[in-house]
């Protein structure tokens, strides 16, 4: 991975509180673990930045070696790596995702 293409990675981590590396956008995914996690974060109404990977193969393939994580998507929080999709799932399902984000002190969307 090249200096340019870690910095952007970090830039993105670094100024969203919430970061998701996917293929495709949120309104707009273009893989099923992409949505599945985009739509945890809607329904547990998070801000988040979703980062198309699709749009530079430099990201796509760096933020693999980034977060030594084989996969596609991947969530940041606070500048923690929290995990990939099958992570994400089993935190929502046992409520240790919403925790973590109110540990993080992540604002949740007020009605």
């Amino acid at each position: 991975m090249n200096d340019n293409t870690k910095n952007l990675i970090q830039n993105h981590i670094d100024t969203n509180e919430v970061c998701l590396f996917m293929k495709g956008t949120p309104d707009a995914p273009q893989c099923g673990f992409s949505m599945a996690v985009s739509n945890i974060l809607k329904m547990l109404e998070v801000n988040f930045k979703g980062i198309n990977v699709l749009e530079d193969q430099n990201m796509r393939e760096g933020i693999k070696v980034f977060s030594d994580w084989p996969t596609i998507p991947q969530l940041y929080i606070k500048n923690e790596f929290i995990g990939g999709c099958d992570i994400i799932k089993e935190m929502f399902e046992n409520g240790e995702l919403k925790k973590t984000l109110e540990n993080k002190g992540i604002n949740f969307k007020k009605d």
